[in-house]
């Protein structure tokens, strides 16, 4: 019997991503999208390709009776309510990433699950092809003493007002591209990592230049350039045993394309992947693996993937997700990992700003 889901929003992730995934796959059937905007499900109707769910304007009609699973695709800020709430009625819900915008808001998450249904959540670039093909190399790297990760856009700003407002995103680049990142390379480790220092800087040179925006999305509701979110962030992770880790994540620069780096660095060897996360156009090229020990650098063959099929992927595992009782709780320590190193980042890039601020010499 195919899944029964329901879709919460109808943002660009809900249009483009969710919706026509989940209606075209054999092991899923949309029975309810929600949301406010009457035009919005409107719109969605008319491009569902002859699904017929029920178009409802609030989550509060959403119960276990109507889905067996609820994709949350709303703004950032209301990740955790909305899931919350559908977790407490009992209905199963897998949020978008970011799953939610503070530690209290995981507790809240974990609090909900654990009187009603299972969370599931996890960022879609661990269905990569390429990130499969470099977790199959980790193991013979040795221990991992440092991971480098990067995504840095060419032109990437999104240009959906709540996108690059604190109080709506919850942050900026590194809330967006950085929770990729850190759900992604930081699992390549292997093992857990507590990490005792995280220094960060961040800039906003490009979160004002309308030149800057993302306009591949076609973001609904563009409003006009500026927001209080940074575009770029720069954080370095150290942990006790020794263990580091640097991340960059950057809505725009000066390159020509936009690149992802993860790198594992190993006590028995170095493995590079360079490749494109996301949907920008601004693209060079496919992905390249290498794996480099005692001076000798070999490519690991990887096959050419479509851009997005680690979305068709995560919608395949969605079924046996749903039913696996041992998903209980992983979303949630997965998000406070996430999470504890996004607010430190942040409030080290804050204590930095605080000593830009203050005179050289006291008066």
């Amino acid at each position: 019997m195919a899944l029964r889901v329901a879709v919460v929003g109808l943002g660009w992730a809900a249009r483009r991503i969710w919706l026509p995934r989940l209606v075209a796959h054999p092991g899923t059937t949309v029975t309810a999208v929600v949301e406010p905007d009457p035009a919005a499900r409107a719109a969605a109707a008319a491009e569902l390709d002859g699904a017929r769910p029920l178009l409802l304007d609030s989550v509060a009609e959403l119960s276990p009776r109507l889905a067996d699973l609820a994709v949350v695709a709303v703004p950032n800020h209301a990740h955790a309510t909305v899931a919350s709430a559908l977790l407490r009625r009992g209905l199963p819900v897998f949020v978008e990433k970011p799953v939610c915008l503070s530690t209290a808001e995981v507790d809240e998450l974990a609090a909900a699950e654990a009187s009603g249904a299972v969370l599931l959540a996890g960022s879609a670039a661990r269905y990569r092809g390429d990130i499969r093909g470099l977790a199959a190399v980790a193991p013979s790297l040795g221990r991992i003493r440092h991971t480098r990760l990067a995504w840095v856009r060419a032109r990437g700003v999104p240009a959906t007002a709540w996108f690059t407002h604190r109080d709506t995103a919850g942050g900026g680049a590194l809330m967006d591209l950085g929770w990729h990142l850190l759900d992604t390379g930081l699992g390549l480790l292997g093992r857990p990592i507590r990490f005792d220092q995280v220094i960060a800087t961040v800039g906003h040179d490009f979160v004002s230049r309308g030149t800057a925006r993302a306009l591949w999305r076609a973001d609904e509701a563009a409003a006009g350039p500026g927001g209080d979110v940074e575009d770029t962030a720069r954080v370095f992770l150290a942990a006790a045993d020794g263990t580091s880790a640097s991340v960059h994540a950057s809505w725009a620069s000066h390159a020509e394309h936009d690149s992802t780096l993860v790198e594992l660095h190993g006590a028995a060897g170095t493995a590079v992947l360079r490749c494109t996360f996301g949907f920008s156009p601004h693209r060079d090229g496919g992905s390249t693996l290498t794996v480099t020990r005692l001076g000798r650098t070999e490519a690991v063959p990887l096959d050419p993937e479509p851009v997005g099929i680690e979305y068709d992927r995560q919608v395949d595992a969605l079924p046996a997700l749903a039913a696996d009782p041992a998903q209980r709780g992983r979303a949630v320590a997965a998000a406070r990992a996430t999470l504890e190193v996004i607010e430190r980042a942040y409030a080290s890039a804050t204590r930095e700003r605080d000593t830009e601020r203050q005179p050289a010499w006291p008066n």
